[in-house]
């Protein structure tokens, strides 16, 4: 894993090294997070360059791609890659702690069908996923950012939904879960208003949890609780 520079030039055009903009707030590597890192990035791991990727060379083989947004520490991401070997997975995730610990679950679980990365999404979407090659992109349990000031930082908006768009499949599933009432109901009014998707639920905005998203120990506490959780998908029609 290198840390990702850009070239930027001055009007009498001489190159200027500048370091991407993109802040990581992490904790400190574990061990055995680290130790992961360091064995499993040369076969699982992909590092950012600004160039779009071939998934038959990523993979090995033509499956339909899972696309994760966000995945935190990995365990959920890691179960669904090891339950549906049929299709290939790819994370991103901008704290390493969470890369290392799902590269140590990925290697623990014996999965071959899921790569990672460690950069910022919109900046991987931007250079690197090629137009209509995503089945199904995840978005599970985002920074709500839950103050009425903040809510302008939330990832789901109007120029995410038309970035993502084209990075679909005709057909392919945008699938988002929050347990922020409101950052659903905000998710749902973004997504009806965006262009060229449709909403998949039959009764409702919402639909029950589908088998293929893990059940997480935080969402079954918050169950016991009496808190809810809010499933999405969006198709891409357009």
């Amino acid at each position: 894993m290198t840390e990702v520079t850009k070239n930027d030039f001055t009007e009498e055009g001489k190159i200027v090294r500048k370091i991407r903009s993109f802040v990581r707030r992490e904790g400190r590597l574990t061990k055995g997070q680290e130790g992961a890192i360091q064995e499993c990035w040369p076969s699982m791991g992909i590092d950012f360059v600004e160039q779009m990727l071939d998934w038959n060379e990523v993979f090995g083989n033509n499956n339909p791609v899972v696309l994760e947004i966000g995945f935190g520490m990995g365990a959920s991401l890691v179960e669904m890659a090891k339950n549906a070997p049929e299709k290939n997975f790819l994370g991103i995730e901008v704290h390493r702690p969470g890369v290392g610990a799902c590269l140590a679950a990925a290697k623990e679980a014996g999965v071959t069908n899921l790569r990672v990365m460690c950069h910022d999404a919109v900046e991987v979407f931007e250079s690197m996923i090629p137009d209509s090659s995503v089945n199904t992109l995840q978005l599970f349990f985002p920074d709500p950012w839950h103050k009425a000031r903040h809510h302008k930082r939330r990832i789901v908006k109007a120029e995410f939904a038309e970035m993502i768009r084209p990075k679909l499949i005709q057909g392919g599933i945008f699938h988002m879960a929050t347990d922020w009432e409101n950052y659903s109901e905000h998710m749902i009014e973004v997504m009806n208003a965006a262009p060229g998707y449709e909403n998949i639920a039959t009764d409702g905005d919402f639909i029950p949890r589908p088998d293929e998203r893990p059940l997480t120990k935080f969402e079954a506490r918050g169950h016991r609780l009496g808190h809810g959780v809010w499933d999405i998908k969006f198709r891409r029609n357009a």
